[in-house]
């Protein structure tokens, strides 16, 4: 049996022996608050993280800026004081989570082991994803190799798929996703890339399969995308044990101005940057990987959702990078492209200005550490603010949300060999 096999066999073991009770959120409310002044906004951030009981569902960063709290029963009555005395605006999105859930979650439509074709009606578990990538292997032999970017926390394999048709020592681009558990959306739309990158009949996304390498890897947080399956829809994080708290926020966690900003120190933290850099094994294993490429890499994208934005360095301050005319020429093409096909509006700009200091991510150390000039965050679809049709997109949507994000990196790969980055 090959290496790769029984990587996917141990693999299969731990989620079929894996078990959890499922986290419910009954009668929890959830609020939309937004501070007016650094005194309200240093409020929220001593609240996020404070307690088990209080979930932030954004992060804390800058004043005006809306941000999403889940709040069990029994501690409403010491938030709204919070809020009362702080004078912190507030309004009631929903008085039982659990219950505005489950009403989405006939639209969600989750698979589990597949009994059909692999397909983009539906979304998948972490299994079968891996193996549907090992069936490409063997399917496309020489154009589809298997390749492991890195290891999880509890052993998982950071499974993804090279492709290269025809020849070698073509430009490479990397595309990495699902760094963030919760959003499904971005790993569904990554297999559907691979997909058309071996079967589409357009032109177009033929000479994306013909004329580059392509490193795909659709779950880069293997533990809590399974975790999101099995115990807690809302989790973002990695699975590594702080304390009485579980996880890093893996894309807060790279070796690029590590912990300067939009980030927290606190363990229970969803945007808690972990102990130093690279102290998830996840971030740390994949970076290796990626370095071993460095030189073949020329555009880096990293997938994932909310809010219809596309994004580019600098996440830890507004600082631009050095060739930021060339960045806008390439956002200015890949956003009108997103929106010729349903008509779907993405905006966007330098991360720590379109929407919130983020140092530590993975497009700003790309760019930063591996020379690799063109990097990319698309936040994908939808552009509503609201959890229940965010993090929880109605799988009857994957397919146009892949389109169109197909549409756009049609484009911005014409656009950076355009501007001579492929040479």
């Amino acid at each position: 049996m090959s290496l790769t096999k029984c990587l996917l066999f141990a693999l299969l073991a731990i989620v079929a022996t894996a078990s959890a009770e499922r986290v419910r959120y009954d009668n929890y409310r959830m609020y939309k608050a937004t501070s007016e002044n650094a005194k309200q906004l240093a409020v929220l951030k001593q609240l996020e993280g404070s307690s088990d009981s209080i979930l932030f569902l954004d992060g804390v960063h800058i004043v005006g800026a809306e941000v999403q709290i889940i709040v069990a029963p029994h501690k409403v009555p010491d938030f709204l004081e919070i809020m009362g005395k702080s004078e912190i605006k507030y309004q009631l999105e929903s008085s039982d989570v659990q219950k505005s859930m489950d009403q989405t979650d006939e639209k969600v439509a989750i698979k589990g082991r597949a009994t059909k074709a692999y397909n983009w009606a539906e979304y998948y578990q972490l299994d079968d994803t891996y193996a549907w990538l090992q069936t490409l292997a063997n399917q496309y032999p020489g154009v589809v190799t298997l390749i492991e970017g890195g290891k999880s926390y509890q052993g998982r394999s950071i499974l993804g798929v090279k492709i290269t048709k025809g020849g070698s020592n073509k430009p490479g681009i990397f595309l990495e996703a699902g760094i963030h558990a919760r959003e499904w959306i971005a790993p569904a739309a990554a297999t559907y890339i691979i997909n058309q990158l071996l079967t589409s009949k357009e032109e177009s996304v033929k000479k994306l399969a013909e004329n580059y390498t392509w490193y795909v890897l659709p779950h880069a947080n293997p533990d809590g995308y399974v975790y999101t399956h099995t115990t807690d829809r809302l989790w973002r994080k990695t699975r590594t044990p702080y304390g009485s708290c579980f996880g890093a926020d893996p894309n807060r966690n790279w070796g690029f101005h590590w912990n300067e900003a939009g980030t927290s120190d606190n363990p229970c933290s969803d945007t808690y940057s972990g102990p130093s850099a690279f102290s998830e094994i996840e971030t740390l294993s994949l970076s290796s990987y990626i370095a071993s490429l460095k030189g073949k890499i020329q555009l880096y994208l990293s997938l994932h959702a909310y809010s219809q934005y596309l994004l580019y360095p600098y996440g830890h301050s507004a600082e631009l990078p050095d060739n930021v005319a060339d960045f806008e020429k390439v956002f200015d093409a890949s956003v009108a492209a997103v929106n010729k096909r349903y008509g779907t509006k993405y905006t966007g700009g330098n991360v720590y200005d379109a929407i919130y200091p983020a140092a530590g991510a993975s497009i700003d150390w790309a760019y930063g550490t591996q020379d690799v000039r063109m990097s990319f965050c698309y936040e994908l679809r939808p552009s509503s603010t609201s959890y229940f049709t965010g993090f929880r997109l109605p799988a009857e949507q994957i397919v146009p949300a892949s389109e169109e994000l197909l549409d756009s990196i049609v484009a911005m790969v014409d656009e950076v060999k355009t501007l001579g980055y492929f040479d």
